[in-house]
């Protein structure tokens, strides 16, 4: 409760789209040349983090979109190239009304108020998942966001929205089952490459995560990334999203670093 408390009081007079993220050179404990290429986050804990400070539902949403940004520049100061992050499951449009509303808005306010500082830091912001139940309003927002910023190519920030991986998958499916009909593909160019060419995360150069954090104490992938993460590496925090901070993701980084990646391979 009083970490949470903190966590507020330290971002009060900080506008959604200005952040300070503490020292460019790397960490003691960290090598540059071993950082992931892509970090995923799983976002979970900020209603009970608002829960806990006796704060109002949006306020722990609001903490939480503070914290995706700090986290998100960090790690590309870091050398980090793309880093996504669950902001929202297809399983969730069965939450309570009030609260998908007030999700949708964030998710509104969230893109116009830092379109001007993703062009600052050159961050290029995408959007992906289903789509089709999202407000207009919002899709306007995604569409101007993506638009304002496609041309940046070093730093890749993915917003996973109304997401299911079963839904990535099957999508793909049909999509090669389309192609093939039409005659654009043939059997025999069915493979792994062609198939990742097909989910959602085409977007981005680095579609297979290298590390997954996930906060709160849950273990658990809850239907994300079902195929991209074969091979990735986890990390479960006990901390609650709105309080992972700077020394968490360093902990957390620290942690991947030290480990071997065999990809099935006796090393």
């Amino acid at each position: 409760m009083d970490s949470a408390k903190k966590t507020m009081k330290d971002e009060k007079d900080i506008d959604e789209g200005a952040y300070v993220v503490g020292e460019e050179e790397t960490p003691t404990g960290l090598l540059r040349e071993l950082m992931p290429r892509h970090v995923s986050l799983l976002m979970d804990g900020s209603y009970r983090w608002a829960q806990q400070a006796g704060l109002l539902m949006s306020q722990g949403h609001d903490a939480g979109a503070k914290r995706l940004t700090e986290c998100a520049v960090l790690c590309f100061k870091l050398g980090i190239e793309t880093v996504s992050a669950f902001a929202f499951s297809t399983e969730n449009w069965g939450r309570d009304k009030i609260e998908v509303e007030s999700l949708m808005s964030l998710f509104q306010r969230y893109l116009k108020s830092n379109i001007q500082f993703f062009q600052s830091e050159e961050i290029r912001l995408s959007v992906i998942g289903n789509l089709v139940k999202v407000p207009e309003s919002l899709l306007g927002a995604i569409k101007e966001t993506e638009e304002a910023t496609k041309s940046y190519k070093k730093k890749h920030l993915i917003l996973v929205i109304d997401y299911s991986g079963r839904f990535d998958i099957l999508r793909a499916c049909k999509s090669i089952v389309k192609k093939s009909q039409q005659g654009l593909i043939r059997e025999e160019d069915v493979d792994e490459t062609l198939f990742e060419q097909e989910l959602l995360t085409k977007c981005t150069e680095f579609p297979s995560p290298d590390f997954l954090i996930r906060t709160s104490g849950e273990q658990r992938i809850s239907n994300f990334f079902l195929w991209q993460l074969a091979y990735t590496e986890f990390f479960f925090s006990p901390v609650l999203w709105p309080d992972f901070d700077k020394d968490r993701l360093i902990e957390a980084l620290i942690s991947y670093q030290r480990r071997e990646r065999r990809f099935g391979l006796r090393i």
